[in-house]
C-alpha cells in the first residue's frame, strides 16, 4: 500500500458486507480507491463468521424475497460470478424452513406472507398437520394449526466461502485492507471528508461507507446521526441425537421461538433470550439457563427424538437489530450526500449480502440503483416515521 491518506471510498468493517460492496466496486469497474478498515481481521465475533448461515424467500415484505432470490442464482453459480478459476462451488443444502403456526393469528400472518412470497415467484406451500406429518413422521404436532413450508432455494449455505472469496478478490483487485478501529467520522457540514482512527490518524475520503454491524450506531453517533440499531445476543448449539431423523430436518420455526435444522450429520438450534435487551458490543457470554430451561424443552416437546442428544459445541453471536422495523438501512443519508449506511439487518444479513454489496456499489458509481432498486430501505423512513416492518424475524 502506498498512499493511506486519502481514498475515493472507505469502508467501515470488513464483514460480508463491507467486503462485498468492495469486490462489487471492482467487479462493476470502479476504478478510485478503495480502502476496508476492520477493527479485527480474525473476524472471530463477526456476524460474518457467527451466522447459522441460512437462506430463505419466506418474508413478509416482497423486497427481502427479491434479494434472497439474487443471492440464491450468485451463490449457484458463484465460481462464474466471481470470473476466478480459484473459486470453489458453493455448499447449497435447499431443505428448507417450515414455519410452524398454534395460533389464529399466527396462522394469519403465515397466509399474509404466503400470498406475498407466491406473488414474488417463491415456492412456498401451507400445510395442514397431517400434511406435514405425512412427508415429516417425527414431529410431535401437538396444537399446531398451520404450516409453511419452502424447499427451493432455501436451506443451508456456505456462507464462510463466499465471505471469504469476497474479500480475497477484493484485494487481488487492488482494494487495501486495514487493520484499525474508526473513532470518528469526520463531517464537514452537508459532507463527511473522512474518518480518524483511534491512533489519531486521518484518511480522507470521498465517501465513507458504514458497514459497521453492531457498532454501527455508535460510528453513526460521531458524524452526529442517529440510527436504531443496537447489538442483540443470540445462542446457537449444535447437537448430536442418539436416534438421528428418518430425513433432512428443514430449518423449523417452532411457536417458542427455537429453531433447529439439519447440519450434516449433526442438528443446529437457536433462539433468542427472552427479554431480550441490548447488549455491549463485545458481550458474548453464554447462558446456560437458555439451553436447559427454553430450548432443550422446546425441542424436546416437537421433535421427541431431541430428547436423547449431547452437545457438539456452542457459541453466541450478535443481530445488528433495527428496532425500528427489522430490516436494513441501506444507502445515503439524506443530507449528507456522501455518508451512506449498510446496517441493521436484523439478522437476515449473510444472505442479503450480494445484493446489498452490488446495490451499494451502484450507488457509490451511478449515484443511483442500476439492477435491484434497495431505495424502500433507505434512510428517509428513520425520519418520516414510515417503518416497513419485516415480520419474519428469526
Amino acid at each position: 500500500m502506498t498512499d493511506q491518506s486519502s481514498y475515493d471510498v472507505v469502508i467501515v468493517g470488513g464483514g460480508i458486507m463491507g467486503s462485498a460492496t468492495a469486490w462489487w466496486l471492482c467487479e462493476l469497474g470502479f476504478t478510485g480507491r478503495v480502502v476496508v478498515i476492520e477493527r479485527d481481521t480474525s473476524f472471530a465475533r463477526a456476524a460474518s463468521t457467527l451466522s447459522a448461515s441460512s437462506i430463505r424467500q419466506q418474508f413478509s415484505d416482497t423486497l427481502n424475497i427479491r434479494i434472497s432470490q439474487f443471492a440464491a442464482d450468485f451463490i449457484r453459480d458463484f465460481p462464474a460470478r466471481m470470473g476466478d478459476a480459484r473459486v470453489p462451488p458453493v455448499t447449497f443444502n435447499s431443505f428448507g424452513y417450515l414455519y410452524l403456526s398454534d395460533s389464529a393469528a399466527m396462522s394469519d400472518q403465515l397466509l399474509s406472507a404466503h400470498n406475498v412470497q407466491v406473488a414474488a415467484g417463491a415456492g412456498t406451500r401451507l400445510l395442514t398437520p397431517s400434511e406435514i406429518a405425512a412427508d415429516y413422521p417425527f414431529y410431535d404436532l401437538t396444537g399446531i394449526e398451520l404450516g409453511s413450508l419452502n424447499t427451493v432455494d432455501e436451506g443451508y449455505w456456505d456462507g464462510g466461502t463466499v465471505f471469504e472469496w469476497f474479500r480475497r478478490l477484493a484485494r487481488a483487485r487492488g482494494v487495501d485492507y486495514v487493520q484499525a478501529e474508526v473513532a470518528a467520522i469526520l463531517r464537514d457540514g452537508a459532507r463527511v471528508s473522512g474518518v480518524r482512527l483511534a491512533d489519531g490518524t486521518v484518511i480522507n475520503a470521498g465517501v465513507v461507507v458504514n458497514s459497521a454491524g453492531t457498532r454501527a450506531a455508535t460510528l453513526a453517533a460521531t458524524a452526529g446521526v442517529t440510527i436504531p440499531v443496537e447489538p442483540r445476543k443470540r445462542f446457537v448449539w449444535v447437537v448430536r441425537l442418539e436416534t438421528p431423523l428418518s430425513r433432512a430436518l428443514p430449518l423449523t420455526i417452532d411457536p417458542t421461538g427455537v429453531y433447529v435444522r439439519s447440519d450434516g450429520a449433526n442438528y443446529l438450534a437457536g433462539c433468542a433470550p427472552d427479554p431480550d435487551p441490548t447488549v455491549d458490543p463485545d458481550d458474548f457470554a453464554p447462558d446456560p439457563a437458555i439451553w436447559q430451561d427454553h430450548v432443550w424443552p422446546a425441542l424436546a416437546t416437537r421433535i421427541p427424538a431431541f430428547e436423547r442428544l449431547r452437545i457438539v459445541t456452542e457459541w453466541v453471536g450478535q443481530y445488528d437489530y433495527n428496532t425500528l422495523d427489522q430490516n436494513a438501512i441501506v444507502g445515503a443519508h439524506p443530507d449528507i450526500s456522501n455518508l451512506l449506511f449498510l446496517n441493521g439487518f436484523s439478522g437476515h444479513g449473510l444472505q442479503q449480502a450480494p445484493a446489498m454489496g452490488r446495490g451499494m456499489a451502484e450507488l457509490i458509481l451511478h449515484g443511483g440503483y442500476r439492477s435491484l432498486d434497495l431505495t424502500p430501505l433507505g434512510f428517509a423512513r428513520l425520519t418520516d416515521g414510515t417503518a416497513r416492518r419485516e415480520h419474519a424475524i428469526i
